[in-house]
């Protein structure tokens, strides 16, 4: 995704890089849909059309994106989009389990309607938040956002969804919240993870303030056109581009704003593993591997060779300007 700042400084996403889902029926229908958990199939049909009209997709193969008209320096312009099969398929979720495949094969059994969140800790206005409010909340109406995710391999996807900014500007922070910790769901019936010592569960995760209010950290609800599907983290997950994936809490139950630093899941298992930040860096290796390459999911053959992982994956020019002054090998 592409966004330039503005005269203000205030940055903006550009307009040939987020598509309008003016194609939904409405939003008190989508609302709707979302709440009684079959949102997917009502869209089906839309998204289909839409995924083949944008070049998400291509009658048996993946078509790539058209470049955008209005560029940053250095930012991509022109990727393909991971396949709907690849992006549902092949999903870190480790409270379904471990392999990539088992949030498909067992995340179906989990409950999602009706879904609420609670919203605690330092702001003026706490309380649970049905999932019909959260969608409500939106000040514009839904985009797609084109968005590459890295996780030691990569994807682009078109989520859906709005800024986190909107909901933290609704419940009004105060001055003493530094940090936003969010929590997943975690139930032993439905989600066979849980019942494992591999994580302290719930699985937490967290973002500092700054991060959280910026413009490409995503509340989402779906993907490529669709309701999330659960082994994506339906039914509302976060997206935070330019950090590895695990800091994208999927299956939100808690938000809570805190003035420390939250003690994320991963954090409490291995801390010399998993910092805090988790910002995509090719020069900070994982103590097992090196990060300075990636797979691109789709395009992992025999001869395929990996792609060079880019600093923030890719929008240092969004968000590097967080991150001034600071040793990002020793906040990693």
């Amino acid at each position: 995704m592409l966004i330039k700042s503005d005269s203000q400084g205030f940055i903006h996403a550009a307009s040939s890089e987020i598509t309008s889902l003016s194609a939904y029926q409405s939003r008190r229908d989508l609302i709707r849909l979302m709440a009684s958990g079959v949102a997917g199939v009502a869209m089906a049909g839309w998204a289909s059309r839409e995924a083949l009209a944008q070049g998400w997709v291509s009658p048996g193969q993946n078509a790539p994106l058209k470049p955008s008209k209005t560029s940053v320096p250095g930012a991509v312009s022109m990727e393909k989009v991971t396949t709907y099969k690849d992006a549902t398929t092949y999903n870190n979720f480790y409270e379904f389990g471990t392999d990539k495949s088992d949030p498909a094969q067992h995340a179906q059994s989990m409950p999602i309607s009706p879904w609420s969140v609670e919203i605690e800790g330092l702001v003026k206005k706490p309380g649970r938040y049905a999932l019909e409010d959260l969608l409500k909340l939106s000040a514009q109406e839904e985009r797609i956002y084109r968005l590459r995710c890295v996780e030691g391999w990569s994807m682009v996807i078109p989520w859906v969804g709005y800024s986190l900014s909107e909901l933290i500007r609704k419940v009004e922070p105060l001055g003493s919240a530094k940090y936003v910790e969010f929590v997943t769901m975690a139930d032993p019936k439905t989600m066979p993870g849980v019942r494992s010592n591999v994580l302290d569960w719930p699985y937490v995760e967290g973002l500092r303030m700054d991060e959280a209010l910026h413009p490409l950290t995503l509340l989402a609800f779906g993907m490529y056109g669709e309701a999330l599907p659960k082994q994506n983290g339906a039914p509302l997950r976060l997206v935070v581009p330019w950090k590895y994936g695990f800091k994208s809490g999927k299956s939100l139950v808690k938000i809570r704003f805190t003035e420390s630093q939250p003690k994320t899941a991963w954090g409490r298992a291995a801390p010399s593993e998993y910092g805090f930040y988790s910002n995509v860096n090719p020069l900070v290796d994982h103590p097992r591997w090196s990060q300075a390459t990636e797979r691109r999911i789709g395009e992992d053959g025999l001869f395929a060779r990996k792609r060079k992982t880019l600093l923030f994956n890719g929008y240092e020019a969004q968000v590097g300007q967080m991150y001034a002054g600071m040793d990002l090998k020793k906040f990693f």
